[in-house]
């Protein structure tokens, strides 16, 4: 197969239910290798994104390739490179998660030596091995998702979509999945990765795409997309009202921000520890009591309200699209 620089391209795809307009034009590249994160409010795209990518819809327009294998016209080929794991687990409760996984091997054509082999390796990676034998209809949430993940990597593919594979997770076992993930990058896994977790974005994404109304609004790895917002920011309290009208008149920074109820302010930071000892030093001279002081760098929660005016919504896109289907019935 021809080496390409990008495992995963999409150009121009478009996509409406009806006279709901899903996706308006996105365009997305990820390198080979490397983890990118799609953020986005509900409804933004972000799942019918990756079904279209993973051939399980097809644009209206536009067109995505994979390991340079056009999503459209050799869909069955994309097939065989690339590995799922959705938003549900997509595991048969009734067998045994050893089970699970020797199916999956049968329906990947792998050799019965090859399908073995791999279902043992799988289980010692997501740490199954004790719960192999147990059906899986017994499995926490956390054992579930390590599962579907597991059954998704039979074939050791070498692109990966992941959509919200932590929804639902308790932190610990979220902490196990970003191990897992990282893992898997490092192993040299393409990935593609939806998520309503900022953190989890911030966390494990070389790149973050963010989407809103089914179009890209912004692209960049989580600094670059941090500075949209701003710089840090230095925050002072102030035990008293008389304090803080003393510390407006000797804090005269273009960048302060003041807060009369709070009574803090709060100034850009360009020059970091050495800005700092200056403003104290000046407040000191004063004679301006600091209660308390806090530093505050720009998050991907910043990033997220400034581009979209949403907050990270806990409501599936795949319920919005159901939800769209019946309504057409």
């Amino acid at each position: 197969m021809t080496t390409h620089e990008y495992a995963i391209e999409a150009v121009g795809i478009k996509k409406a239910f009806g006279k709901l307009k899903v996706l308006d034009g996105i365009n997305l590249k990820v390198k080979r290798g490397t983890i990118m994160a799609m953020l986005g409010p509900n409804g933004a795209g972000k799942t019918t994104t990756v079904r279209i990518l993973a051939t399980l819809l097809k644009s209206d327009e536009g067109s995505a390739t994979i390991e340079g294998l056009d999503v459209a016209t050799q869909a069955n080929a994309v097939r065989g490179v690339i590995g799922l794991t959705g938003q549900y687990a997509a595991i048969d409760e009734y067998l045994t998660g050893r089970e699970n996984l020797q199916m999956m091997g049968r329906l990947y054509h792998l050799s019965k030596a090859d399908t073995a082999r791999r279902t043992e390796e799988l289980l010692q990676q997501f740490d199954l091995v004790d719960a192999a034998n147990r059906v899986t209809k017994n499995y926490s949430g956390g054992m579930r998702r390590r599962l579907d993940l597991a059954i998704s990597l039979i074939a050791t593919p070498p692109v990966i979509f992941l959509d919200e594979p932590t929804t639902g997770l308790d932190p610990r076992s979220r902490l196990a999945m970003w191990d897992i993930i990282k893992q898997l990058a490092a192993e040299g896994s393409t990935i593609l990765l939806t998520t309503q977790y900022l953190e989890e974005a911030d966390q494990l994404a070389d790149r973050i795409i963010v989407i809103d109304g089914g179009k890209v609004i912004a692209e960049g790895t989580a600094d670059e997309l941090k500075k949209h917002v701003g710089k840090e920011r230095i925050e002072f309290s102030f035990g008293s009202a008389a304090a803080y009208t003393k510390a407006l008149q000797i804090i005269t920074a273009s960048s302060a921000q003041a807060d009369e109820k709070r009574k803090t302010m709060s100034i850009a930071n360009d020059r970091g520890v050495r800005q700092l000892r200056e403003v104290l030093e000046r407040l000191e001279n004063a004679k301006i009591t600091v209660e308390s002081l806090s530093l505050h760098k720009p998050t991907l929660d910043d990033v997220f309200l400034q581009l979209t005016g949403h907050q990270a919504s806990e409501v599936a896109e795949e319920e919005t699209a159901e939800a769209t289907k019946k309504g057409k019935k």
